[in-house]
């Protein structure tokens, strides 16, 4: 499950541009790259579209090759190329279609795999998260990297890395308390 900007020159020429832009915004990342072969990144909160575009953001900054899932209303042309390209994966959410188990077979068949979710599943502020990214990463056994954006620091980047413990109910309270300062672009 590679992107197809891996090519060296590629990642590097869009590593340069995620930085230049965020630094022209006055953006920082913050946190180090993480470093396990397989785990889930969690970009939250995310109370917009801009909010997803600077976890992206990051991401190329950093040079990782992570895929994301999103609604497949974004994969319609002309963008379908441009956004599995980017490590899109599209996802009918009008129907049950075992996308959980779909993902931890990924995980299970990939020598690695990064992949960016946001686990409160809408770009308006919630009360309570979808947990498809738990469910993922406990079936996997993969961890959960902590990732953040920030409008009140203008900062984005990697917290905290979480294993999950199989408590889903006392790992989601874990999880959202180190959000419980952060404000997305809409807040």
């Amino acid at each position: 499950m590679k992107t197809i900007y891996t090519t060296p020159i590629l990642r590097e020429v869009l590593s340069l541009i995620a930085r230049l832009i965020l630094r022209l915004i006055g953006w920082k990342v913050t946190g180090e790259t993480p470093q396990y072969k397989k785990y889930i990144l969690i970009a939250a909160p995310h109370t917009s579209n801009w909010d997803f575009i600077f976890m992206l953001l990051v991401v190329l900054s950093r040079k990782m090759d992570a895929r994301w899932m999103g609604k497949q209303q974004l994969f319609r042309p002309p963008f379908h190329g441009v956004m599995k390209w980017l490590g899109g994966i599209p996802i009918e959410r009008s129907k049950t279609n075992n996308t959980v188990d779909s993902m931890v077979n990924a995980f299970q068949s990939a020598p690695t795999l990064t992949l960016l979710i946001t686990p409160e599943g809408t770009r308006s502020k919630v009360k309570e998260w979808k947990t498809g990214f738990y469910r993922i990463a406990n079936s996997a056994e993969v961890p959960i990297v902590l990732g953040f954006i920030d409008a009140s620091t203008k900062s984005c980047g990697f917290g905290d890395t979480f294993h999950p413990s199989g408590d889903i109910d006392n790992d989601m309270l874990a999880i959202k308390a180190n959000y419980k300062n952060k404000s997305g672009i809409c807040d």
